[in-house]
């Protein structure tokens, strides 16, 4: 039996269903189904299953919605590590077991993939270590193996003069001189190291379409639609980024991860407790059925609960127990399941240390054990050295005696995760279920593929689609998975199949009309490509097919007992096995696959599978007896695993060629081509030549209509297509082009229906000289002092910000919720505007920069990006008031003012902007209105240039709190829709949220413009993070117009993480410090604004826990933060 999702056990159809939700906790039991555990329980713990089996069925629907959110905050994670590693750690090593030098060879091409994807920081070692020579070592001993080598790699590469640099560190010379003195350095150094250790070497005999790739890298498209551009996710990378969380458990403390290749664990690692000095094994409840298949940890009854899991001391070890050793082992827990060993260990301190020490001087254990022919196991030998119980068993096993003298100091810890979801990948089926049960509605169907119109073939929308090329008049069942694949017409593929890695091409060897390949249900089908001899081999078997069951127990193939194969095929036994082998005949070691041309290949495949038409058979017969034939064990050592890569990486270009081309040539360019030319660059030789091709298409490109294809995208996939032919010069010149056209594009969407020339100067004379010439009889008008105060709030936002920042506002729908503050007791920001009798206008600010200007004709944009005064003066041209010459018989006095730290984000220059513009408008009787004023502020900033959106106009304009949409077109339409705060809302936000002011000055202007970018290039992660923020601002809106602050927090915490998803240097180390320092006291927290530094919200999970908070912030000097008094302003 095989540990499934959730621990999942399905059985034949007339047979009942075991299954245990780790999620939530929860049993389900069919009453054919209760196993002997179940039927020795007591009458209290058969109520509790019960109990548990009613809850069950209500947590099916949130079962999705957790996976969902714990991957994406997890992939969330692992980008942040990548893209800004000083912020958030990441691995200082990567290491893969393997099984052969050939294997390690594929997988160091596949971790050189993943560095190239994103999925690995270009500062991380990445190793793949094999066994030596390919003997077989054993889990235990290769863990040994790889230690070591990533100790020789660091020595060879990094310091050539490793012990002499420890001993500097450590300000001592001890063991200079000594023979065992440099395997004291490198355990010295790398002690110091954070290393993740997946062990993926091994034949995959249950899924043996993944053995050419590696079952660790088997495709598992989760979360491939949040980046429909990109390559399709791999087993491989989703758990990197569960192993991305559990990184920060380390602290700064060194250690090693080890996990399996063939499980997704899915849990919030982040929250990982790990005891220090020791090693702490994953453990997750389970039901005694299927513990009685797996290895179990009996653990200690410990203090250290909490809700969601439990860390205790490691008793003893079992494995595959029977229930009668469960219970005498004191194994069962109360509520009648026991303790799974995931296979995930960390080892930190000082048993990592230990761990270190003894595998710098493991060679010589390893040889013995290959010697002696023994396998020492990492989950039975190794991890017993750490359980004082299994010391004795331990010291009669191979090499036991040293690994109790070497580790047995340290303990061996328990973390039980009750909320772990178990997804495994030991079967093919396993791997279909996955794709089609809980984690369904994660999996992206179709991605980077080439498929034929619905009318053209017959696809069903449940079968999924990976890097591959179908052409028409292809049939495809239901559930399918088709991968790194392309298939002519005339091929039919049944339900439940696994179509991995193959190039059937009918139209260049067979008549379509006449011969079709049929694949049946549940049968798996792939390619292997020979080393050494250029030959391709067809390879293929059923979905429930075991390798590893023989011929005299229940072994099949092709789903039909091998009896029955033989006696339809006509083969003898000795066709397929030598009579003088000592192993047992199964499907794994017989000899049944043709090494032929391709057609003839097709032809006896159909034959083998009973597909043949009456009338071949004798012919396809004699043909696979004259062929030379291979066995499963045997293509396992003769992969050409070098042409698979080259193959593999030239069938991907390709196809992102394609979907390149289309989208140059009949598209409207929404695809994230700079994402697709990185793909086809990787195709041998020409990939740069594709590029260039398309290059030559941009002229036609430009001279689309910019109603449809705004000019600003069409600039940047030139700029993106000249870098990807190496034209960096070209490509830097366009630039500013695609800047001009964003400005304009922008201007063109806000600017509708405004009287363009206000926003010019007048072009007249001074106005000292207008004055003196009386124009048109002119006569001076009496002066009339007046004067005008206006203050206004600033703004924190909730969630939605950047969706209202052009480009993304002027092309899609956008959505803010945020709230007007004043602080202090006081709205921050004003100006007071004066007229004068003399002419002219002085300008002063609140750091006494003074301007007096008499020439209003200098008065004219473009600004100088360093003016001070630009933000007044360009209010003068949108107000009209220079060129309606206005001041020709009056002056005026403008003081503003901002009582903010600067680069606060509180929106501070756009409602500057809005109160000068208010002020003016007063003074000369015009349309004060705020509709008007938010209008022209829009406008004012364009005239300044600083790319802004019209969220923070809005914020203080308008009072309290409101949610705002807006609607993209000519003209850009907002609808502000106020919330009717009720008194328990008011209180409680007053109550529990503190306005922090972080002690960072943010710098806006350059997270807007990588921001801008990335939207330009249509990266969907970007996308598809900023329609998230969208919709979070319409949830946030419904949660306080229903009172609920804690969702109101989940909200923020999310919105923060999606800042971050769209640039991580968004925050800095100091803001981090500042939200751990929080976190245990919020329910949420973000920085406001585009992030970068400026102000915080905390939101605090109660009035009380805000009291204690805002204490520790005032007691606490180092962080800097300087907590304000603030109102709701109405």
């Amino acid at each position: 039996m095989n540990l499934s999702i959730f621990c999942r056990q399905t059985s034949k159809k007339d047979e009942g269903t075991i299954c245990c939700d780790l999620v939530f906790r929860r049993l389900v039991f069919t009453a054919s189904s209760l196993s002997l555990a179940a039927e020795r329980t007591t009458d209290k713990l058969v109520t509790t299953m019960e109990s548990s089996r009613k809850a069950g069925r209500s947590s099916r629907a949130k079962q999705k919605h957790d996976l969902a959110s714990l991957l994406r905050k997890s992939w969330y994670h692992l980008r942040l590590s990548v893209r800004h590693p000083s912020r958030v750690p990441t691995w200082d090593a990567i290491l893969l077991t393997a099984a052969s030098p050939e294997q390690a060879q594929l997988y160091t091409w596949q971790l050189q993939r993943a560095k190239r994807m994103g999925r690995i920081a270009p500062s991380t070692v990445t190793l793949a270590v094999p066994d030596p020579d390919g003997h077989r070592i054993g889990s235990g001993a290769a863990t040994l193996n790889a230690i070591h080598a990533l100790a020789l790699h660091y020595r060879n590469h990094f310091v050539p003069d490793l012990h002499s640099q420890v001993a500097s560190t450590n300000g001592s010379g001890s063991g200079a001189g000594d023979g065992d003195g440099d395997d004291v350095a490198m355990a010295e150094l790398m002690a110091k190291k954070h290393i993740l250790l997946l062990h993926a070497g091994g034949d995959s005999k249950r899924v043996p379409w993944a053995n050419p790739m590696g079952k660790v890298f088997l495709p598992l498209p989760y979360l491939a639609g949040d980046d429909p551009d990109g390559p399709v996710p791999l087993l491989f990378d989703h758990i990197l980024a569960i192993a991305s969380c559990a990184r920060q458990a380390f602290g700064s403390e060194g250690g090693m991860l080890t996990m399996t290749g063939d499980v997704l664990p899915c849990f919030d690692a982040s929250t990982m407790t790990l005891p220090q000095d020791t090693s702490c094994i994953i453990t997750v409840p389970i039901t005694l059925d299927v513990a009685s298949n797996h290895g179990v940890i009996v653990a200690a009854k410990t203090k250290n609960n909490t809700q969601n899991y439990a860390v205790s001391l490691v008793d003893n070890l079992l494995q595959k127990p029977s229930v009668e050793e469960l219970v005498k082992s004191k194994a069962v827990l109360a509520d009648g399941r026991t303790l799974l060993d995931t296979g995930i260990i960390a080892v930190r301190g000082k048993a990592w240390s230990e761990l270190v020490t003894l595998s710098c001087s493991s060679q010589q254990m390893i040889s013995e054990l290959i010697k002696i022919k023994k396998e020492m196991s990492l989950y039975e030998d190794l991890v017993a050295a750490w359980v004082p119980a299994k010391h004795e068993w331990l010291r009669k096993r191979p090499l036991g005696e040293e690994l109790v003298n070497k580790l047995g100091k340290q303990k061996m810890f328990s973390y039980c995760d009750y909320d772990l979801l178990f997804l495994h990948f030991g079967t093919s089926n396993e791997v279909l279920e996955h794709l089609s049960g809980v984690g369904s509605e994660l999996v992206g169907r179709r991605h980077l593929c080439s498929i034929p119109a619905t009318t053209a073939a017959d696809i069903t929308a449940s079968a999924v689609i990976l890097s591959s090329k179908i052409a028409p008049g292809v049939s495809i069942g239901e559930d399918s998975l088709i991968y790194d694949s392309s298939i002519s017409g005339g091929i039919q593929i049944g339900s439940l199949c696994i179509v991995v890695g193959v190039n059937i091409a009918l139209d260049d060897h067979l008549s379509t009309e006449d011969i079709k390949f049929m694949l049946p249900d549940r049968h798996c089908l792939w390619e292997v490509p020979l080393v050494g001899s250029g030959e391709r081999v067809l390879v293929f078997c059923g979905l429930h097919d075991n390798p590893k069951s023989s011929l005299s127990r229940d072994g099949t193939f092709c789903g039909k007992p091998w009896k029955k194969v033989l006696h339809d095929l006509g083969i003898q036994e000795s066709d397929l096995w030598e009579s003088s082998g000592t192993d047992e005949k199964c499907l794994w070691n017989s000899k049944i696959f043709p090494i032929l041309p391709y057609s003839q290949m097709l032809n006896v495949a159909l034959w083998l599978m009973g597909l043949a038409k009456p009338k071949t058979e004798h012919m396809l017969s004699s043909l696979w007896r004259s062929s030379s034939r291979i066995s499963l064990e045997e293509l396992h050592r003769s992969i050409d695993f070098s042409t698979m890569c080259i193959g593999s990486s030239n069938h991907q270009a390709d196809l992102a060629a394609g979907i390149a081309k289309a989208c140059i040539s009949y598209g409207m360019l929404g695809r994230n081509l700079s994402q697709l030319c990185e793909e086809i660059l990787q195709k041998e030789g020409s990939g740069v030549e594709i590029c260039m091709d398309f290059l030559g298409m941009c002229p036609k490109v430009q001279e689309q209509n910019s109603n449809i294809l705004p000019k600003s995208r069409a600039y940047q996939v030139q700029v993106d297509l000249l870098r990807a032919c190496n034209d960096e010069v070209t490509a830097c010149k366009l630039e500013p082009k695609v800047w001009a056209a964003v400005a304009d594009e922008t201007a063109s969407a806000v600017r509708y229906g405004f009287k363009e020339h206000l926003s010019e100067s007048p072009g007249s004379l001074s106005c000292l000289e207008y004055q003196n010439n009386h124009h048109d009889g002119h006569t001076r008008q009496p002066f009339h002092p007046r004067m005008v105060k206006v203050e206004l709030p600033v703004r924190v936002d909730f969630v939605g910000g950047w969706s209202d920042t052009p480009p993304w506002s002027i092309e899609r729908a956008g959505c803010v919720l945020n709230m007007a503050i004043s602080l202090e007791g006081s709205a921050p920001i004003g100006t007071v505007i004066e007229t004068t009798e003399t002419t002219g206008v002085l300008i002063t600010d609140d750091v006494n920069n003074k301007l007096h200007i008499e020439d209003y004709k200098s008065i004219s944009a473009p600004f100088d990006g360093d003016d001070p005064f630009r933000l007044v003066k360009s209010a003068l041209l949108v107000t009209g008031i220079i060129h309606d010459n206005v001041l020709v018989d009056m002056g005026m006095k403008i003081k503003t003012w901002a009582n903010v730290p600067r680069g606060s984000g509180l929106g501070t220059s756009s409602i500057l902007a809005a109160a000068v513009v208010k002020a003016l408008l007063q003074i000369i009787d015009g349309d004060d209105s705020t509709e008007n004023v938010a209008r022209l502020v829009l406008v004012l900033e364009q005239l300044m240039g600083t790319g802004g959106g019209w969220q923070d106009q809005i914020g203080g304009l308008y009072p309290g709190i409101k949610c705002t949409s807006s609607f993209p077109g000519i003209p850009l339409r907002l609808q502000v829709i106020p919330l009717l705060a009720s008194p328990q809302l008011v209180s409680k936000l007053q109550q529990r949220l503190l306005v922090v002011f972080t002690g960072q000055v943010r710098l806006a202007h350059k997270v807007l413009q990588k921001v801008v970018i990335r939207y330009l290039r249509r990266d969907n992660l970007l996308v598809s993070s900023i329609k998230r923020l969208v919709e979070l601002a319409k949830i946030g809106r419904e949660a306080l117009m229903n009172c609920d602050i804690d969702e109101l927090g989940e909200i923020m915490l999310e919105a923060w993480r999606l800042h971050q998803e769209l640039d991580p240097y968004c925050s800095n180390k100091s803001v981090d410090r500042l939200f751990s320092f929080a976190s245990p006291y919020c329910s949420g927290y973000k920085l406001v604004g585009a992030g970068g530094g400026g102000f915080a919200l905390l939101l605090a999970k109660d009035a009380d826990q805000a009291m204690e908070l805002r204490q520790r912030l005032q007691d606490n000097k180092d962080l800097n933060a300087k907590i304000y008094n603030w109102q709701i302003f109405l």
